[in-house]
């Protein structure tokens, strides 16, 4: 059986612990172990080297030198992370391994909880096939990211809540390898009820089983 472990941890607005709960029932649904824990000292145990897939969801939170290590390890020794929102792409802002691993960051959301459109990119690819474009409302994040990622949606910024942004096309979900580790990740996910939203909540499903081996 495929096991997956999920932390959970950092700034409660994102609502991580029912966030964790929602991915739990329906990875179990999918057939994995499911082990839940709300400590980053989670990571420094050796024993994840051996399991299928990591799901962080710990926004603006700590992480000591050895719990990223020993991470980090793991990914690139086969182990698939996969994660949404600040809880996994604005989780540990002064690790840069961990960040070079996720393949980018949080900076702004303009706007804050406003509506925009996410476009599938990459329709071919069975994390995204079957969707088209999609109206979202939540934050639209603005990242930094890895030019490496392989992006299967994107989001287009208006510039209304900040002009010069005009016009800029932001990947919104992609996936990575980090040495043999599959990396996913989804921008999209503020709070628990956008799970509600079926094309989130289905690519992240998807994300995140394409991450495991």
């Amino acid at each position: 059986m495929r096991q997956a472990l999920i932390v959970w941890g950092g700034w409660s607005g994102h609502e991580p612990e029912r966030g964790a709960q929602i991915i739990r029932d329906f990875l179990t649904e999918d057939g994995f172990d499911v082990r839940i824990e709300n400590s980053t000292a989670a990571f420094a145990d050796p024993t994840i080297r051996d399991i299928s897939v990591i799901v962080p969801i710990v926004t603006m939170s700590k992480i000591e030198k050895e719990e990223v290590s020993n991470l980090v390890a793991a990914v690139q020794g086969g182990v698939g992370l996969a994660g949404y929102h600040g809880g996994m792409a604005d989780a540990f802002r002064d690790a840069v391994d961990y960040q070079f691993m996720v393949g980018g960051q949080w900076v702004a959301h303009p706007g804050n909880i406003i509506d925009y459109h996410v476009d599938i990119t990459r329709p071919d690819d069975p994390i995204v096939s079957g969707f088209e474009r999609f109206p979202y409302r939540s934050e639209q994040y603005y990242m930094h990211v890895d030019p490496s990622n392989e992006v299967l949606a994107t989001t287009t910024f208006s510039g209304e809540h900040a002009s010069w942004i005009d016009g800029v096309v932001m990947p919104v979900v992609w996936k990575r390898k980090h040495g043999l580790g599959r990396v996913f990740y989804s921008s999209l996910g503020h709070v628990a009820s956008e799970f509600e939203v079926p094309q989130m909540r289905e690519i992240l499903r998807r994300g995140i089983n394409w991450a495991a081996r």
